[in-house]
């Protein structure tokens, strides 16, 4: 995604309103798909902040709405800061462009424009009504915050964060597989706040037979269930009584479409759970075509996935050129054996290695969180990746 262009000379008031909306936009990770998460600071006529807002769930008033409400009689004359571009249609909500028209605003500060082909415009709107308009201040940042929704937009699947837990030395767990626990109750809970941002939680059959894992959010008040995705190529990882069968969130079982689904089907049977049928991946590879599972995840309103599986499900998506964001949480714990963090993605040499770009490090408790991104393309030429159904660990379940 090409940079933003900043506005160096800006008003410090403006520069710390959007900082303030940037932040107010983060609140609504989660609980926002398939629309975007957007903040919005209101000035008066002098640059003081009157009213706030953020865009609190999909379908329910937009960030320029609750900021100008609060901001009444007030955002007369004002400027209103906001990490995206108002919108200018109709939808379940209102036109943004107009509201702040007609509630007097001059000016308007934007951070980053609005690529939606049925969305997009605002600015225009608002010049052509006499309105102050400027984009760009903090493009990057606020980018960031939205990376989900803009993947979405511009490249029309969901966002993918691959998460792990891992020691110093890069295992997963011990030689003999055992994992609880590898990093402290800080780190896990922390996880907690991951899931609860993302629209879905993945993990692959390994993982389901190794770990029978709940995938769902705990200990987050508030938060939205995210869609919990087990891969299960053959049909044979979900049983009976399996955690994610529970009615704590949606479940999404995605299987080969010649797949034996009698006793998958009789396991769920009762349960809110759905059973995906989705291609084999081409080539040799086993598993399933990853771009079809995210297209159908896409069609879900899924705008971020977040990955736990264990090493196998990790490198078929790296090889896919299909991990946007890593987030590792490493303990200062060495074990000197045990599973590796990543498995075969495909790079034999360290000229084919993915340079990532480090955008956060974080202590939590003792350990270390590590957040990296970057871009999403594979450097080599490769058959599309697939979900093999290798035995995997996650340390969170």
């Amino acid at each position: 995604m090409a940079p933003h262009p900043q506005t160096p000379l800006a008003p410090q008031a403006e520069r710390d309103a959007m900082h303030r909306a940037i932040a107010l936009a983060a609140r609504g990770l989660g609980s926002t798909s398939p629309n975007p998460v957007v903040g919005c600071v209101v000035l008066d006529h002098v640059g003081r902040q009157v009213g706030e807002g953020w865009h609190q769930r999909a379908g329910g008033p937009h960030a320029e709405i609750h900021a100008l409400a609060e901001a009444g009689e007030d955002a007369d004359g004002g400027t209103a800061v906001v990490t995206l571009e108002p919108c200018d249609h109709t939808g379940r909500t209102g036109p943004c462009s107009r509201a702040l028209i007609d509630a007097g605003i001059s000016r308007v500060v934007y951070a980053v424009p609005d690529p939606g082909p049925g969305s997009a415009g605002g600015a225009s709107t608002l010049a052509a009504a006499g309105v102050d308009v400027e984009g760009g201040l903090l493009a990057d940042e606020a980018a960031a915050g939205n990376a989900a929704w803009l993947t979405s937009v511009l490249h029309g699947r969901p966002y993918v964060t691959w998460k792990y837990a891992a020691t110093l030395d890069g295992r997963t767990a011990a030689a003999d597989g055992s994992s609880r626990w590898i990093t402290s109750a800080e780190a896990r809970a922390d996880v907690h706040r991951l899931r609860a941002e993302s629209d879905a939680v993945l993990v692959g059959s390994g993982t389901a037979r190794a770990d029978d894992p709940h995938l769902a959010v705990r200990g987050v008040p508030g938060a939205t269930q995210p869609l919990r995705v087990v891969v299960d190529t053959e049909a044979t990882a979900v049983r009976a009584g399996a955690r994610v069968l529970d009615g704590a969130a949606p479940t999404l079982i995605a299987v080969a479409r010649d797949a034996d689904t009698a006793e998958l089907e009789a396991a769920a049977d009762g349960s809110p759970a759905e059973v995906l049928r989705l291609p084999r991946a081409a080539g040799d590879r086993a598993g399933l075509d990853l771009d079809a599972l995210l297209t159908a995840l896409h069609t879900r309103d899924v705008r971020a996935v977040l990955l736990e599986g264990g090493a196998t499900l990790a490198a078929a998506f790296v090889a896919a050129g299909l991990v946007d964001r890593v987030v590792g949480y490493l303990a200062p714990v060495l074990l000197g054996a045990g599973p590796p963090v990543l498995g075969d993605a495909g790079i034999s040499t360290i000229a084919q290695a993915l340079r990532l770009t480090v955008s956060d490090t974080l202590r939590i408790g003792p350990d270390l969180r590590i957040t990296a991104v970057g871009s999403t393309a594979h450097p080599t030429d490769r058959p599309s990746a697939a979900v093999a159904g290798q035995p995997e660990q996650t340390e969170e379940s």
